[in-house]
């Protein structure tokens, strides 16, 4: 037995549903088994204990031990191979959201969370669902869609409107998803891969460059939450924390876009292939947080431990790397999406993390998941054509084909 509130079997499925649950979940593995082959074999052999100990990475899995490494136990959030680690490397060691403690990390966390509050999030609606209205138009003809295409343009827009940058959003959102690729391959575990480093520091210059409207990365980024200059993140309470306004653009377009790119299509196609378009209308708000919790955007989240602690009796030194098993905390792998028995909400949080750690863009990624999902289901589409993209920072699909049900 693990120590997980959610370990039970899913409530029983619709007549006539189990089959299309089984499609569903077959297609999704494969982002997995497709793209990092190795790590989630590994994953998967040691998911039936709640922390499993290998050499100096602790490999944690259940809900409990999950929570407790990003509340309990306390984090280098500088160290290599972490989204410290990688947001460091955007400033040449310079303190982001990402990576900040104390003061700093409090102070650029409230700049954001005011400019993602409801107010926040209500005033960019508009812009991803005009978006929504104007790409998915061809379904109502009975064309089909490239739906990684216009989900893409979606994020490349919200994101642009966040930062109020003026930008074409399908080349922010492509400078986006390269320069999380590029970082991604840096941070895999194994020996060093030549040239990485390399390509992802030119992949960061780009999309910096992007975000300034200059070529040497620096500038003004200003917007909700306004970025400023380099050196000072600004609220909208006018209130200023020190850092880098580049970078920490950068950091959130990255974060907003590839998570966002990761999540939307793999939600549709489970929707296509389960039936779970119905919910969409009737209970829209437990669609979305069973699907953001079966397809665990983020299904890892790599920290280092700066003291000493314990996660589920296994004991943590300082400078042990936690590898926190989002999907498995969750329970993704072992429970379908249930909208009408949806998992309690301190589970189907955790994929936005916990306590500190939480992600500030959480209500946005909801709410601009469920208006897509409301958007899609006016024409119930099927799956034509999925294709994995193998060079992601997150599993998903590089083209996922969708055309109205006849």
């Amino acid at each position: 037995m693990t120590d997980d509130p959610h370990d039970r079997p899913a409530a029983a499925p619709p007549p006539g549903a189990t089959a299309g649950l089984r499609r569903a979940r077959r297609r999704d593995r494969r982002v997995y088994l497709f793209s990092h082959p190795v790590l989630f074999a590994l994953l998967a052999a040691t998911r039936r204990t709640p922390v499993r100990k290998l050499g100096g990475t602790l490999l944690v899995h259940s809900q409990e031990a999950f929570r407790s490494g990003l509340t309990r136990i306390p984090l280098d959030r500088t160290a290599a191979g972490t989204t410290g680690g990688a947001a460091g490397d955007l400033t040449g060691g310079g303190d982001l959201l990402f990576n900040q403690d104390g003061d700093h990390h409090r102070g650029a966390r409230r700049g954001l969370a005011d400019a993602l509050s409801a107010e926040g999030v209500e005033r960019l609606r508009p812009i991803w669902t005009a978006v929504l209205e104007r790409r998915l138009a061809p379904l109502a003809t009975g064309d089909p869609i490239e739906l990684v295409d216009v989900t893409a343009e979606l994020a490349g827009t919200t994101a642009a409107a966040l930062l109020d940058i003026d930008v074409d959003p399908r080349t922010l959102a492509t400078a986006a998803r390269a320069a999380a690729a590029a970082a991604a391959r840096e941070h895999l575990p194994g020996p060093p891969r030549p040239g990485a480093r390399r390509a992802a520091r030119t992949a960061t210059a780009r999309l910096t460059a992007l975000l300034t409207g200059t070529d040497s990365g620096t500038g003004t980024v200003s917007g909700t939450g306004t970025v400023s200059g380099p050196g000072t993140v600004s609220g909208p309470d006018g209130k200023t924390v020190p850092d880098d306004g580049a970078a920490l653009a950068a950091m959130l377009a990255v974060a907003a876009i590839n998570t966002t790119v990761a999540a939307l299509p793999r939600a549709a196609a489970w929707c296509a292939d389960a039936g779970l378009w119905p919910y969409a209308d009737s209970d829209p708000e437990a669609l979305t947080a069973e699907l953001l919790r079966i397809t665990a955007p983020t299904p890892l989240l790599p920290r280092v431990a700066a003291a000493p602690g314990t996660l589920a009796g296994c004991p943590v030194r300082p400078g042990d790397r936690l590898i926190l098993v989002a999907r498995h905390a969750v329970g993704a792998h072992r429970t379908d999406p249930c909208p009408a028995e949806p998992a309690p909400a301190h589970v189907t949080q955790l994929v936005f993390g916990a306590g500190p750690h939480a992600c500030p863009g959480a209500r946005l990624a909801r709410l601009q998941l469920t208006d897509a999902l409301r958007y899609l289901a006016r024409h119930r589409p099927r799956v034509v054509a999925a294709r994995v993209d193998r060079r992601s920072a997150l599993p998903g699909w590089s083209h996922l084909t969708l055309a109205p049900t006849r």
